[in-house]
């Protein structure tokens, strides 16, 4: 049994989307001055398509506290997945479609998830206990 504070889970690997460890890339995104809103609906579709390149997830994330700042997270099995998506044709046509709604540079940057947990958990545990 995982305590409270461990951050583990006692669930079994299958029973999860992702193992323990697993590499994402956030790519930080600011909109231009009054075009936060069309740059969220319009860069929607082409946060999605990662999945088509074999990303296991994704989010298309917009601060509540700046409304101009945007995060788009993906994670993926391999940096080369990422690549293929993001020099796409199809991605590169996206880009140039919402030009001006956003500041460049945009700047992938990739990190490992080191821990990771469920609510579930935690009250599974309790439960158990």
């Amino acid at each position: 049994m995982a305590d409270l504070f461990s951050g583990g889970h006692t669930g079994e690997p299958a029973d999860r989307p992702f193992e323990s460890h697993f590499s994402m890339v956030v790519v930080n995104w600011v909109a231009n001055p009054f075009r936060g809103d069309r740059l969220e609906e319009a860069w929607r579709p082409a946060a999605a398509a990662v999945t088509k390149y074999g990303a296991r997830a994704w989010a298309w994330n917009r601060s509540k506290d700046d409304p101009l700042s945007f995060m788009q997270v993906a994670v993926f099995e391999n940096k080369i997945d990422f690549e293929r998506y993001w020099y796409s044709e199809e991605t590169a046509a996206a880009r140039v479609r919402i030009g001006g709604l956003y500041q460049v540079p945009l700047l992938p940057v990739w990190w490992e998830c080191v821990g990771w947990g469920f609510i579930t958990d935690q009250i599974d545990d309790i439960e158990a206990a």
